[in-house]
């Protein structure tokens, strides 16, 4: 298919929203349960595919599935997540240099160097909370071979110059929920500048007036720093120059606003979008329409499923589908069919997160691609994990990767 330049072109991801039966819906899954008339009606209507957005022997995270969902293969172009996110915060990477995730979480200490994960994002703490916080460590902390910057909540960036030490493996701290985290603490401590970052940064923290209000108020401390996902500055071409296709992307957290950045997509900045349940929906939705004006392409991704799953939250993550449908889905949809243009619509999720694990699966993602002119073959069915992959594997609508599925949605680019 040659892309077509009047089309509109809408990829509309809820994180993390795939999942497997839960006990307590009574063995269904949070997809199943919802009320999402908006997203089962399209469904309908559409075409279903099953993609893998993580090839074999890559970590399941959103870095990964979201670069394969924008039609970028992995084995190419990734190079870790925190690269990404220094993309999006304007921070340069040296080119001896590697970019860290440095999430401020919450852990309970055993003893000096033994620890628990109790929250990888400290009882999610505000932005400006976090600053504060950041801004300490950096003061405390910070030298010519370690540089923090402040980011969004619990998620912030350590540029490490020069070489990290081969005995260095780092695991994201979502993974490990409740758990003894002792032998990837020790990994950090068998490293004589990082163990006294990590000692002194956790003194910091532990006395700084922030934290001292938020324990007052009941609230989790983030009394700890975790760096992971380390990576060089990646080099991507553009969707431009891939597919012939000019968009925007609209997310609350900078590994997304890293991959706009990096494909050449303007990164629209909405107020009050926060990646949970008290994202500014209503604004996401509304940017998206606006640029849809001048753009061929927009990209939408809310995280909160994705956050109640590392939560092990029933009834947050069924809230955050069904927000997803009536205040991202309805709307945007509604207002294009208004307005009569052509578009395409795909409804994802970029991997699962199921509750029961709390934490990333690398299986093949459901997800439809609606066309407003109709499609060949329509899938007849609602928005379900067991539906699409039926409905997938009955067709041979399988595909495996995120590259086949970009160009199945957009095209090539003309003359490409």
């Amino acid at each position: 298919m040659k892309h077509c330049t009047l089309m509109k072109y809408i990829l509309l991801i809820g994180d993390g929203m795939g999942d497997t039966p839960v006990p307590e819906l009574g063995g269904k899954t949070p997809l199943e349960v919802a009320h999402k008339p908006f997203i089962d009606r399209l469904c309908a209507a559409a075409e279903p595919l099953l993609v893998r957005t993580v090839p074999e022997g890559y970590p399941p995270g959103s870095d990964v599935a979201n670069l394969s969902l924008l039609g970028y293969e992995p084995n190419k172009y990734y190079t870790g997540r925190a690269p990404l996110e220094a993309a999006s915060m304007g921070v340069s990477i040296p080119e001896d240099a590697l970019a860290f995730r440095c999430n401020l979480v919450t852990v309970e200490y055993l003893d000096d160097d033994r620890m628990t994960m109790i929250d990888y994002s400290a009882g999610h703490i505000s932005s400006k909370e976090a600053a504060e916080l950041i801004t300490a460590v950096q003061a405390a902390c910070g030298t010519d071979r370690l540089h923090f910057y402040p980011g969004v909540s619990y998620r912030h960036l350590l540029i490490h110059q020069g070489r990290v030490p081969d005995s260095l493996h780092t695991v994201p701290p979502h993974d490990h929920m409740d758990q003894d985290v002792t032998v990837f603490y020790q990994q950090y401590l068998g490293i004589d500048y990082l163990a006294e970052l990590m000692r002194t940064s956790a003194q910091v923290l532990a006395d700084h007036p922030v934290n001292l209000r938020r324990q007052a108020e009941g609230k989790r401390p983030a009394n700890a720093l975790w760096i992971w996902g380390e990576g060089k500055k990646p080099a991507m071409n553009t969707l431009q120059e891939r597919h012939g296709i000019t968009g925007s992307l609209i997310s609350a957290v900078d590994l997304l606003k890293g991959l706009g950045v990096c494909s050449g997509l303007e990164v629209l900045e909405v107020e009050g979008a926060t990646g949970y349940l008290d994202t500014n929906y209503q604004g996401k939705a509304e940017a998206a329409l606006e640029s849809l004006k001048a753009q061929d392409f927009v990209l939408v991704h809310v995280e909160a499923p994705d956050e109640a799953g590392h939560q092990g939250s029933v009834s947050d993550k069924v809230q955050a589908i069904e927000d997803f449908d009536s205040k991202v889905v309805a709307p945007i949809v509604t207002e294009m069919d208004r307005r009569g243009e052509p578009y395409r619509l795909v409804v994802t999720m970029d991997h699962y997160t199921p509750l029961a694990r709390r934490t990333h699966e690398d299986w093949p993602v459901p997800l439809f691609i609606y066309d407003s002119e109709g499609v060949e073959r329509s899938s007849g069915i609602t928005y379900t994990e067991a539906n699409i992959i039926a409905a997938a594997e009955q067709g041979n609508l399988c595909l495996d990767s995120g590259a086949a599925f970009f160009t199945r949605f957009v095209g090539t680019k003309a003359g490409g």
